[in-house]
């Protein structure tokens, strides 16, 4: 049972890894979760300099889900290059950073210094507010996602992920901006735009009022995106949103995903990405699939 993958030319043992923010650089879950069986741990959001993130309260469990308004907080790329790289690399498991900024030139600093950085992927997370544009997220503007797409990949010396945003009209004008412009592959979905209000206190639950959506709910929006930008671009996908099982994963396969990445599952269920590896040989066996390519795009 052949279950590797390959994209933009960076081979995987098989097509799972974490997605961005659920799972650190994997210190914390390298005592419970063998990091080896991963296809890839995708890194916590990465800035040029230290971010504090935002006030809290800034987590809420809603039904079927979670709300999260972190704010990106993370100790800046210059720990992240003495600290996060050196672990990652005593496992048999592919690195991709995921990338933040608040203006292209933040986004651009950071990719520079992971230029010569023992790493195989960057992803880019245009999910951030552009400062220079009024705070509207990089994402949501598909003549800016363009710019800032080409700008990276005239920089970077490794394959380029475009981590799509949800809150959009029509993703597939996103995943043929981020094409068009060169990038090597897409991820989606990020989090979907939500609130949570205290009816007793009369208070939103979050210090942010809105927060980012996650988990099992909004799983069904994710099949769906990834179905549509599959159907829109050449370049390979990796599906996320509410996958919590194999079976779960399986289905952004048939949708048109060559990878998946594991999010809020991680919180309630450490192991959650090795019981999706297994359940996905699992299904292959049961279905006599001798390759996990086959499923890709299968439902058409």
């Amino acid at each position: 049972m052949n279950t590797e993958i390959k994209i933009a030319g960076v081979t995987f043992k098989n097509p799972v890894m974490t997605a961005s923010g659920t799972f650190g650089s994997g210190m914390e879950y390298a005592a419970f979760v063998d990091l080896d069986r991963l296809g890839a741990v995708v890194t916590k959001g990465v800035s040029n300099i230290p971010w504090e993130g935002n006030p809290t309260p800034r987590v809420a469990e809603v039904y079927g889900g979670m709300l999260n308004a972190i704010g990106l907080q993370n100790p800046g790329i210059d720990v992240f290059i003495r600290r996060d790289i050196p672990f990652l690399k005593q496992y048999d498991t592919r690195i991709i950073v995921n990338v933040c900024g608040k203006s292209v030139e933040d986004y651009l600093e950071v990719v520079e210094k992971l230029n010569d950085e023992p790493v195989d992927m960057l992803e880019i997370n245009v999910s951030c507010p552009n400062v220079k544009e009024g705070a509207i997220a990089f994402g949501t503007d598909a003549k800016v996602l363009y710019n800032i797409t080409s700008e990276i990949k005239k920089r970077a010396k490794q394959p380029v992920i475009m981590k799509l945003s949800p809150n959009v009209t029509d993703i597939t004008e996103m995943a043929k901006a981020a094409e068009s412009a060169g990038a090597d592959a897409i991820s989606l979905i990020n989090t979907i735009t939500g609130m949570k209000i205290d009816i007793e206190r009369r208070r939103f639950v979050l210090a942010n009022r809105t927060g980012g959506m996650s988990g099992p709910a909004i799983k069904p929006v994710a099949v769906r995106m990834v179905y549509q930008c599959a159907n829109a671009v050449k370049i390979p996908i990796i599906g996320m949103g509410g996958i919590m099982n194999g079976e779960d994963a399986v289905e952004f396969l048939l949708a048109g995903a060559s990878a998946v990445a594991v999010g809020a599952a991680n919180f309630h269920d450490p192991c959650a990405t090795t019981r999706v590896i297994d359940g996905i040989a699992a299904y292959m066996k049961r279905h006599g699939i001798g390759d996990v390519r086959e499923l890709v795009g299968a439902v058409r």
